[in-house]
């Protein structure tokens, strides 16, 4: 068995262990302008995740609470 193929067997995530290798291949052959939009893109990933939860933690805030009052004596 490969190296290769232990850390595609050994890893969980979507990437199936490849995420550093590509992380490198970029940092050899790519310039700095690419890498540049990648670093922006990432960014920007992370403001649109922040907008989608700032949005859902107001609706759940704007949300009426159900139930009943009852007068205490």
């Amino acid at each position: 068995m490969t190296e290769r193929q232990e850390n595609t067997q050994s890893a969980g995530c979507g990437c199936m262990g490849m995420g550093p290798q590509i992380s490198e291949m970029f940092k050899q052959c790519c310039p700095e302008d690419t890498r540049e939009h990648f670093r922006n893109s990432r960014i920007e990933f992370l403001k649109g995740l922040r907008s989608f939860i700032d949005n859902r933690i107001e609706r759940l805030s704007r949300q009426e609470r159900k139930g009943t009052t009852v007068p205490v004596e």
